[in-house]
């Protein structure tokens, strides 16, 4: 069985291609684990790029509603930025904190 083997490992073209072999794994600039990691990265901008894609729709909509209702903008107004009319008295209403025993 060594002599198998040992003949084996003899033959020159098996040498290159273990050689070529590890050099391609190990050794070169695009070597597995760096293949590896771009996957992983470029799998971490896609869902980046779906969560973006998301967010710019719904502030889209969100900019439409307020440039063509103004009753909604009326509210974004009072609710965002606590804006009121001149006539009119804001009370805000803030809980109290329970105390923890």
């Amino acid at each position: 069985m060594f002599r198998k083997i040992f003949s084996i490992l003899k033959n020159k073209f098996v040498i290159v291609l273990v050689l070529f072999g590890t050099w391609l794994l190990i050794f070169d600039k695009n070597n597995v684990l760096q293949q590896i990691e771009a996957k992983r990265t470029l799998h971490h901008y896609q869902q980046e790029k779906q969560f973006y894609i998301q967010q710019i729709k719904a502030d889209s909509e969100a900019t439409y509603d307020l440039m063509s209702d103004t009753a909604h903008l009326q509210k974004f107004a009072r609710e965002k930025y606590f804006m009121k009319k001149d006539s009119e008295d804001v009370f805000m209403m803030i809980p109290k904190e329970k105390k923890e025993k």
